[in-house]
Order: C-alpha cells, then sequence, then structure tokens
C-alpha cells in the first residue's frame, strides 16, 4: 500500500478515486485552524494581524471556490495580499515563480528549488520567502502529525460505502495531501484495507494522478472522483471522468447517497447526464 502508481494493475473495469481530507476524513477543517494557518502566521511573524488572516486563510482554504487548493498556491495567494497590504514579504516573486512553473507542488520539490537558487542557478532571486515556505510546510506537518487521534475520524457513513464497494471497482486515495499523514488517519479508521492504492502530494496533482490511472485501460465513463473541492471536480473534468461530491456540511448524507444510490447509477451505467447534472450543482450552490 502507499505510492505504488507505475506498478498498480488494473483489476476491475471500474475505477472509483476518493479524496481524503475533507472528503472521507473529517480532519480538513481541524488541520487548516490548529495548523495550517496558525504555522504561516508564526513563520512570517504577522501575530498583529493574527485574526484577520486566519480568517482570510479559512476563506481560502475551507468556505469558497478554492476550496482545497494546494497549500503552496493558497500560501502564495495569501502572501500576496499580505504583500499589497500589511507588510512586504521578501523574496515573494522566487516563491511565486516556483509555484507556477514547478511540475511538483511538494516539498521535495521546493527543497531542490532553493538548492539551485544557492548554487546560482540564474533568475533563482532571493531564496528568502522560498526557505519560509519549505519550513512551514514541514512545521504544518508537524502539526498534522501531533494533533489527538480523537481529532481525526472518518466522516460517518464512510466505511460502509467503502465496504459496499469493495470488489465492485478498483478502490484509491487521490489527496494532495501528506502520505504518511493519509496513511496513519486511515489505517486507524479501519477503511485503509479496503482501498487498492493510495496516491498523496508526492505523486503529483489530482488531475496527473487520474491520468496515469486511466492509463491503466479504465473506459472514462467508468472512471469516477468522489470529492469535497472545486480541484477534486476539476481533475475528474479535466480527465473526462465522473464526478461525486461530498458536500460541506452535508458529508454523512453525501456519503450515504453515493453508497445507496450513485455508485449503483454509476456501476450500472446510468450515473452520466442529468444525475451528474444535478450533484455538481448541488455541489456548486453548497460552495457559494
Amino acid at each position: 500500500m502507499g505510492s505504488r502508481l507505475e506498478e498498480f494493475k488494473r483489476g476491475s473495469d471500474y475505477l472509483i478515486c476518493i479524496d481524503s481530507d475533507g472528503c472521507a476524513m473529517d480532519t480538513m477543517d481541524i488541520k487548516h485552524y490548529r495548523c495550517f494557518g496558525p504555522c504561516m502566521v508564526a513563520e512570517w511573524g504577522l501575530e498583529e494581524w493574527k485574526d484577520t488572516l486566519l480568517a482570510r486563510w479559512n476563506a481560502i482554504n475551507l468556505y469558497t471556490g478554492t476550496r482545497g487548493i494546494n497549500r503552496y498556491k493558497a500560501l502564495g495567494m495569501i502572501l500576496r495580499e499580505i504583500d499589497a497590504d500589511y507588510r512586504k514579504i521578501p523574496g515573494l516573486e522566487a516563491l511565486e515563480n516556483w509555484i507556477e512553473t514547478t511540475g511538483e507542488l511538494s516539498n521535495k520539490s521546493l527543497e531542490d528549488a532553493i538548492a539551485a537558487a544557492e548554487a546560482g542557478a540564474p533568475d533563482a532571486g532571493s531564496t528568502e520567502a522560498l526557505k519560509k515556505a519549505l519550513n512551514w510546510s514541514i512545521n504544518v506537518n508537524k502539526g498534522i502529525t501531533a494533533l489527538s487521534e480523537d481529532e481525526k475520524k472518518a466522516f460517518p457513513g464512510v466505511k460502509e460505502a467503502l465496504a459496499s464497494l469493495k470488489g465492485r471497482a478498483d478502490l484509491v486515495v487521490v489527496s494532495s495531501a501528506n502520505l504518511q499523514a493519509v496513511m496513519d488517519e486511515w489505517e486507524k479508521e479501519g477503511i485503509l484495507e479496503y482501498m487498492d492504492l493510495v496516491l498523496t502530494q508526492n505523486d503529483g496533482s489530482k488531475a496527473f494522478c487520474i491520468q496515469e490511472l486511466l492509463k491503466k485501460g479504465y473506459a472514462l465513463d467508468q472512471a469516477m472522483m468522489v470529492g469535497d473541492a472545486p480541484g477534486d471536480y476539476d481533475a475528474a473534468k479535466k480527465n473526462g471522468v465522473c464526478f461525486f461530491p461530498i458536500l460541506v456540511k452535508k458529508e454523512a448524507q453525501s456519503w450515504s447517497q453515493l453508497r445507496q444510490e450513485a455508485a449503483d447509477r454509476f456501476l450500472s451505467g446510468s450515473y452520466r447526464g442529468e444525475y451528474e447534472e444535478a450533484q455538481i450543482k448541488s455541489f456548486q450552490d453548497n460552495l457559494r
């Protein structure tokens, strides 16, 4: 189990990809409230504007159309706002350039960018924001690891839904979270055993992971992404596969619907069209 994308072999005609934080695991809010936002404030010394900036961080990452955005993209967005409205962020341009041009938004890729800049690569610019971003990300991961196990639970209905799908489709975690955190959380909740593969931030974007999985031979109408954020929908749309939303604040109802209704439609070939369009509309309305 874990990141074995190249070795993974199709075991079914059907593929269901499932996001982790905020979708299967009720961990998204607590990670942003306790780890991502506070670590940013601490790393850049922004305590003077703490309440305002934490509220803005949560709006970007949890409650609007950018919900579930990659951590580094969210960081770039808010640091640009801070640079314009609060205080200058040294080296911001170099960080933004890395975010826009890197093939992989991961700690490892950022480490490589810092090493290249320090080796005198042209146009590298200041490394201060690059280094602080890496330190922030490392501290976020440490903070997430330190959260109480009782605070990291699967949403009601997830285990029952996965159990009902096991053997009927290949089940793959497709998440932008940290691999070890996903493995530990899903193992503790007794849901890792239902999954055939776990793909996380180091494997590439969700769109890339789905693209690579499709190369195993799944038909587009027989592949689905289950997610709670616009990035999940975009990854599905980009690859032409089905999308089923887990609605924010209605997660238990969504998982029940997947188990009792949507999965059967998907597996019988009647998901696409009017039914899927209604799910997408509910999803978009829920994040307005």
